[in-house]
């Protein structure tokens, strides 16, 4: 395995998209393109499958140095009622391209910190929000809580709005990684808001464990994962550490490269602490995570309806997911919008009657045909080349980029379909970069990337 670690520890897209980010073609979008594509994909869901909301919520009263997301350090939570109020100007904006009243499937609050904004004014939020849509059938509403400052009474507010699922940020529980982390937070923080929702009635409660930070070692990750067996959450986010300090607004300076484990450190990380989940009861979910039997993501794999996009993996596909607040991605299927990413520049820009965005990207034929090809491999480890009609991309094109990885045994490739070994799950996002046309087309030039270990 370290001979095949070092062959593929490259930099590489985490694939939350088809195309990246990197490779928008900014040039062919505008804001009359993108409006187009929300109200066609609209018109084709909303009636079946409801549609998808994410809604960004950035503010942080302290900076995590491992987070590479976007967000504002600020202790003023007289910020929260100006926020909240333009959020709501915004799903107005987009409730005005929509032809009918819409039904929300999946609703999710990420951040940020969520729980930086008081109960009250979350509650706000989400009366804002249905006052022009409904639930749709088995709707799924879920949020990311700080353990450290989620309180019962956050917990109780947001269950009596519709949510059932919560996920906590523990990422180690050792106390040398969590200072250079910056996110001090004891194992009986996290107990105790494990164990309030429980007692609330959510349903799914979920952990994220990161493997490859700064001091840690293979120990640190196996002593977490048993203190997280102690607690028994229903499904887990175990995923490696992006080291990514080049991009602006993270905090990833506060430690040295020579801070953080090998790469071969890293994959013994990620297998020892493979290996003891599944001792204790949980199955692997595509890529970096686990889940119990019961809980819902293990149901949508073994019934084929896991879906991943810019809310990570979900459990139903609803094509339309509208990404509301600073800095969120919009994804309509047929193209991609993300806002702007400064606060005042956003609420100046709602305040003026203006949906947000700064960037985005119009799909073509060639990019929907890949995406769904590279959305089947980080989902069941598998595709059908049946699915294809490229022309300019052929089987044989594919299986020369795959060639190393046939011979190592981590991909096989049938007359029309392409299946990841359980040997090649660790490099699942290696294989996918055989598929990504853009990425071969025109080599970056600097490093975009996390390493793909």
């Amino acid at each position: 395995m370290c001979n095949l670690i070092q062959k593929y520890n490259i930099s590489g897209p985490r694939y939350t998209s088809y195309p990246t980010v990197p490779y928008w073609n900014r040039d062919n979008f505008s804001g009359k393109k993108w409006k187009d594509t929300v109200g066609h994909s609209f018109g084709e869901t909303n009636n079946d499958t409801g549609i998808s909301l994410y809604i960004h919520l950035p503010f942080c009263e302290s900076l995590c140095t491992f987070c590479g997301c976007h967000k504002r350090i600020t202790k003023r939570h007289e910020l929260e009622d100006p926020y909240i109020k333009s959020v709501l100007k915004e799903w107005q904006l987009y409730t005005q391209l929509l032809a009918d009243r819409p039904k929300i499937k999946e609703l999710h609050l990420g951040g940020g910190t969520p729980t930086f904004f008081s109960p009250e004014n979350l509650k706000m939020l989400i009366d804002g929000i249905f006052r022009s849509a409904d639930k749709a059938a088995d709707y799924e509403f879920s949020f990311e809580g700080h353990p450290n400052n989620t309180t019962r009474e956050h917990l109780q507010t947001l269950y009596d709005v519709g949510f059932r699922r919560v996920s906590y940020g523990v990422q180690d529980y050792n106390e040398t990684v969590q200072k250079a982390i910056h996110r001090v937070q004891p194992f009986e923080n996290v107990k105790r808001v494990t164990d309030w929702a429980r007692e609330i009635g959510y349903t799914s409660i979920g952990h994220d464990i990161i493997f490859g930070l700064p001091h840690q070692t293979q120990e640190h990750v196996e002593q977490t994962i048993m203190k997280t067996q102690e607690l028994k959450p229903d499904r887990l986010a175990f995923y490696s550490y992006a080291h990514v300090p080049w991009m602006p607004g993270n905090g990833q300076r506060g430690y040295k490269d020579s801070d953080l484990p090998v790469a071969e450190e890293k994959r013994k990380q990620y297998e020892a602490g493979k290996a003891l989940l599944n001792e204790v009861g949980y199955e692997e979910i595509g890529m970096d995570h686990f889940a119990l039997k019961t809980d819902s993501l293990y149901h949508a794999m073994v019934n084929d309806t896991l879906h991943r996009n810019f809310m990570g993996y979900t459990t139903s596909n609803t094509n339309l997911m509208i990404g509301l607040g600073v800095s969120s991605i919009s994804d309509s299927w047929y193209g991609f919008a993300q806002n702007v990413k400064n606060v005042e520049e956003y609420q100046h820009l709602v305040e003026n009657d203006m949906i947000p965005i700064y960037r985005g990207h119009i799909l073509t034929d060639e990019d929907q045909l890949i995406r769904r090809c590279i959305l089947d491999l980080m989902c069941r480890f598998e595709t059908s080349w049946k699915k294809w009609e490229l022309q300019e991309v052929s089987l044989a094109t594919i299986r020369e980029r795959l060639k190393e990885m046939i011979s190592d045994e981590l991909v096989v490739i049938s007359d029309n379909h392409v299946k990841i070994t359980v040997k090649g799950r660790p490099f699942v996002r290696n294989i996918c970069m055989a598929f990504d046309v853009l990425l071969h087309r025109k080599a970056p030039e600097t490093q975009l990337f996390s390493m793909t270990i």
